[in-house]
């Protein structure tokens, strides 16, 4: 049963990582889970407050992540039509692949803007922070599942012994 829990657990990591480049993915919490089904095998004493850190981590860069790209387009002058529209191109850009993650926010945030104001370069810079909030939030994300696979793999590597 541990194997079949080890695998899961990677599994979930896994998506845990492509969740940081996905919008669908909450990328984090899935990472979190791979961590937490590590520790509900018999190989691997459970460690309670590990797993509060490092879910309380996952939730905060969760939150973090769907705020960025709003405080973003605020910062710089947006509106709320400059946050929908960054969020509808977010969803619209996830069928473009990894250019359209990149710059549908960009162009949603664009064009919802300028539904608001026709004054251009005013919506060029909040679209600017919609796109600069979608990337911090990305490489949060990122480095989040990325050092939370690390630990995933020196954890299993401790008690490897204990799996086979």
């Amino acid at each position: 049963m541990d194997i079949i829990l080890l695998i899961f657990g990677g599994l979930l990591i896994l998506l845990g990582v492509a969740g940081s480049f996905l919008p669908i993915i909450p990328g984090p919490v899935c990472s979190w889970l791979g961590l937490l089904v590590l520790h509900l095998t018999d190989s691997v004493p459970s460690n309670t407050t590990f797993l509060t850190l490092t879910f309380t981590i996952a939730f905060v860069i969760f939150l973090l992540d769907a705020l960025l790209p709003v405080w973003g387009t605020k910062k710089l002058g947006g509106t709320r039509m400059g946050t929908i529209g960054s969020g509808i191109g977010l969803l619209i850009g996830f069928f473009f692949g990894p250019i359209g993650l990149v710059f549908g926010p960009f162009v949603g945030a664009l064009a919802g803007e300028l539904t608001q104001n026709s004054d251009f370069k005013k919506a060029v810079r909040a679209a600017f922070g919609s796109l600069m909030g979608f990337l911090a939030g990305t490489m949060m994300k990122f480095t989040l599942a990325v050092v939370y696979l690390v630990l995933f793999v020196n954890i299993f590597w401790k008690h490897k012994e204990l799996f086979f």
